[in-house]
């Protein structure tokens, strides 16, 4: 066993979606990872995707909207369930 395969085995595990899930990046997220998820999802590259988003935003105002939503309804890496999801299921616990 050499060094690099030390190395390889002694990192930490991040938590990657299995191809065609789409996740928000845990990695590459300046924001919410909304942008990176996407990306990697339609593999794309990052900095496209952001400059779409931030066309929506200053030019239709639904890119705001729609970015708020995604990152509400897209779970991040190593999540199982969504924010609104985790939510909703939180509200309902309350009322039982």
């Amino acid at each position: 066993m050499n060094a690099t395969t030390a190395d390889a085995r002694s990192a930490p595990f991040t938590a990657q979606p299995a191809p065609g899930q789409l996740r928000r990046s845990g990695d590459d997220k300046i924001l919410a990872g909304v942008a990176g998820g996407l990306a990697r999802y339609l593999g794309a590259d990052v900095t496209l995707v952001r400059v779409v988003i931030a066309a929506l935003v200053l030019f239709t105002g639904a890119g705001a909207a729609l970015y708020l939503a995604a990152w509400l309804l897209i779970p991040a890496d190593g999540d199982d369930e969504s924010i609104a999801a985790a939510w909703l299921a939180r509200r309902q616990d309350r009322s039982r």
